[in-house]
């Protein structure tokens, strides 16, 4: 009865909680709103493996068939897709979130978000005196103003539109002429409001809205992020919330992925500049040194199911998972066998992915190991090849290899357990 009580509360209120937070408009804007900006991250990054490859045989070999400045040429599509993930979040984030309302062209509320975004970014002078954007509020600098723009912005606008403050159009004008002369009133009066907070801020010692950001919210929370004991309790959360059946990576992503793109941007520039990287936990760090074989670091799991059961189901799992496992893909296993609300399993699951944050933070805190150095591999890279792609180093394969082999040890005992009972299971089925 107890039992039964327990699981019926987890069921009718603690899972409908959790839901209901991953689920919000809000979170979700933000999510698919960092999702939008992998693609080009993914990009920029593979053309930045070319450009800035850490060996130098390769480079010396570069520079002499195609010039001294040829990483410079390399580096366009770099500055073009990776380092304007901030200008793709807003669009992103803005795009979502008016898509989830009604009545709303989200088209039109994210070209008012991107424009109150530039708005936010203070001007430079340049040589002929012309006025110059600074790029680099475009990337990782700039993905908190993006982020709180993203949905500050396209909110008014929303709640504008449904005030009515719009300039219609007749029946016969086409629905894209329509709705742009609709966003005119509500884009002017949101625009309007950024620049007089802009005016107010640049009053202040802090000059500037980015000024502002960095300073109240984006240094502290990376402070915190990017320590060890930070991580730790990173993963506790996500593991925790997947118990329940909530995908932790992408509830959280919203918050926590801002910070882990701006530490990997910072590592990428500080190897552009030949300086000792500054940060260990990025988010290559948890995508393929932490989540080896998806969030839990199931791919040990996986291991000891499909060559160490005797069960039979338990056998047949393992064999069914086993590929997508070693893609970073762990769903089947996560609802297969279940890891939901399992709690025979539930200790290593957070244990696993715990190891990995220690062993590998502490062994490229002491050198055995190279940080990660700003390029960002798929996050579906089988093991050892992610490890050397996003380390630039062979040392990154081998981090990883040790770290299946003590997330396996981790899970064996819990497994045999696991096995043992399902085997009981079936031979009295079989009986």
């Amino acid at each position: 009865m107890a039992e039964n009580n327990k699981e019926n509360f987890l069921n009718e209120k603690v899972i409908p909680f959790f839901n209901r937070i991953s689920s919000a408009r809000h979170m979700v804007a933000l999510r698919d709103g960092m999702t939008a900006a992998v693609p080009m991250i993914i990009i920029g990054s593979l053309f930045m493996i070319v450009g800035q490859f850490p060996v130098k045989g390769y480079l010396d070999f570069m520079a002499h068939i195609f010039g001294p400045n040829w990483a410079n040429v390399v580096q366009y599509v770099t500055n073009a897709s990776f380092n304007i993930m901030g200008l793709i979040a807003v669009a992103g984030i803005s795009y979502s979130l008016a898509k989830s309302y009604r009545d709303i062209d989200p088209f039109s509320a994210m070209i008012v978000a991107i424009a109150a975004f530039i708005l936010t970014i203070p001007l430079q002078v340049g040589k002929d005196g012309g006025l110059l954007i600074p790029l680099k509020q475009f990337d990782s600098s700039g993905l908190f103003t993006a982020l709180l723009v993203g949905l500050f912005v396209t909110d008014l606008y929303v709640w504008l539109m449904h005030k009515n403050l719009v300039f219609k159009m007749p029946d016969t004008v086409p629905p894209a002429v329509s709705n742009s002369f609709a966003a005119l009133f509500p884009g002017a009066i949101s625009l309007f409001v950024v620049w007089l907070i802009r005016i107010g801020v640049e009053a202040t010692p802090m000059k500037s809205i980015p000024n502002v950001i960095t300073f109240f919210l984006q240094d502290p929370m990376s402070k915190v992020t990017n320590t060890l004991g930070g991580a730790l309790v990173i993963e506790l959360v996500i593991c925790i919330l997947w118990f329940f059946g909530i995908h932790g990576a992408n509830a959280i992503s919203g918050i926590i992925d801002p910070i882990m793109y701006a530490a990997l941007a910072a590592n990428a520039a500080a190897m552009k500049a030949h300086q000792p990287l500054p940060n260990i936990i990025t988010k290559t760090f948890f995508d393929n040194f932490v989540h080896i074989g998806g969030c839990g670091a199931t791919l040990g799991f996986v291991i000891l199911m499909t060559f160490v059961a005797k069960d039979q189901e338990m056998k047949a799992l393992g064999k069914l998972s086993i590929a997508p496992a070693f893609f970073n893909i762990n769903e089947p296993v996560i609802f297969g066998v279940p890891i939901v609300l399992n709690y025979r399993i539930i200790i290593p699951f957070i244990l696993a992915p715990m190891a990995n944050i220690i062993a590998t933070y502490f062994a490229m805190k002491m050198g055995w190991v190279a940080k990660t150095i700003g390029i960002y591999p798929p996050w579906t890279t089988p093991p050892f090849l992610s490890g050397i792609l996003a380390t630039g180093h062979i040392s990154g394969g081998i981090m990883q290899l040790f770290n299946i082999a003590m997330d396996t040890i981790i899970y064996y005992g819990f497994f045999k357990s696991m096995d043992r009972a399902k085997l009981k299971v079936e031979q009295k089925a079989t009986n």
